[in-house]
């Protein structure tokens, strides 16, 4: 998954190519599950097909920015940004590869949950009323969302909750680093995130494949090829339509049309799969995202 960077000092009006170009971005995030799946069938994890569609953007990002490597490897602190986005990405591609797509990217969006606690410790930020109500509100929705259909606490269900709970902490990681390093060169950045997704998703297939527990990859065809090579062009072109939009819109702007990527998911996959909208879900999710819309509109997001 990609950050969404922050930017101050922009002006108040929202141009409409900013904001399709974001919307763009949340597109192509929030149908991603259905390529991987369509991989998936055809032989290739999802952690395979992370790693090699970020494998081709690494070398598209190396290629543009050949000082990259340079900076990433005189810089240790962006390697904690290396396991933060790698982990993100790789939970998250996995997770709505095998789970309920909405449900997955719900508990994927308890991000500012995360982001509260990880930015008390790492940003010294303090627990303001503001954060507070985003904390209940993403508890509350979260437990809505889990909870069993009889009876029973609360808790992920299966693989896919865990990893989507893991992927929504990591991007929370991610773009608390991503704030804390914001002085560095973005292409260093860029690199560290992309190459993130390369090594963790890839290490970790390595190590699933070597215990039985994930299949290798299949022999190269381009019934597979073809398509992980659209996906690797498609995730550069979000990165780059994120990368123009949020430059060009207020940080919490930006945030709320990012919010678009559960609409897409949830409509793709009402119509792709077979995901069936429950109450409990649109209950559970619109707790889940006001507390993404507070985030979005406390003072400070702006700043």
């Amino acid at each position: 998954m990609n950050a969404r960077p922050q930017q101050a000092g922009m002006a108040p009006a929202a141009p409409l190519f900013a904001v399709l170009a974001l919307t763009l971005n949340a597109f192509v995030w929030g149908v991603s599950w259905w390529p991987f799946r369509q991989l998936l069938s055809l032989g290739l994890h999802p952690l395979w097909a992370t790693a090699l569609v970020y494998g081709l953007a690494v070398v598209v990002i190396v290629l543009r920015w050949p000082h990259s490597p340079g900076q990433l490897a005189r810089t240790p602190v962006l390697w904690v940004l290396v396991l933060a986005a790698g982990g993100t990405n790789a939970a998250f591609n996995w997770a709505v590869s095998i789970g309920d797509v909405v449900r997955v990217v719900l508990l994927f969006y308890l991000m500012p949950l995360w982001a509260v606690l990880l930015a008390r410790w790492l940003l010294q930020e303090r627990l303001t009323r503001w954060a507070a109500c985003r904390v209940l509100l993403a508890l509350a929705g979260a437990a809505i969302v889990l909870k069993p259909a009889g009876a029973g606490w609360p808790w992920p269900s299966g693989l896919a909750d865990f990893l989507g709970i893991a992927g929504g902490f990591s991007f929370a990681l991610n773009n608390v680093m991503l704030r804390r390093e914001s002085h560095r060169p973005s292409e260093g950045r860029a690199l560290a995130m992309f190459l993130g997704g390369m090594l963790v998703a890839g290490g970790l297939a390595l190590g699933l494949a070597a215990a039985g527990s994930v299949a290798w990859p299949p022999a190269p065809r381009t019934s597979w090829l073809l398509p992980v090579s659209a996906l690797a062009l498609a995730f550069l072109g979000a990165n780059l339509a994120l990368q123009y939009g949020a430059s060009r819109l207020k940080a919490n702007v930006t945030s709320v049309v990012m919010l678009t990527e559960v609409v897409f998911a949830s409509v793709s996959a009402v119509l792709l799969g077979d995901q069936v909208l429950t109450l409990q879900m649109f209950v559970g999710g619109a707790f889940i995202l006001a507390a993404a819309l507070l985030s979005a509109l406390e003072p400070w997001a702006v700043a």
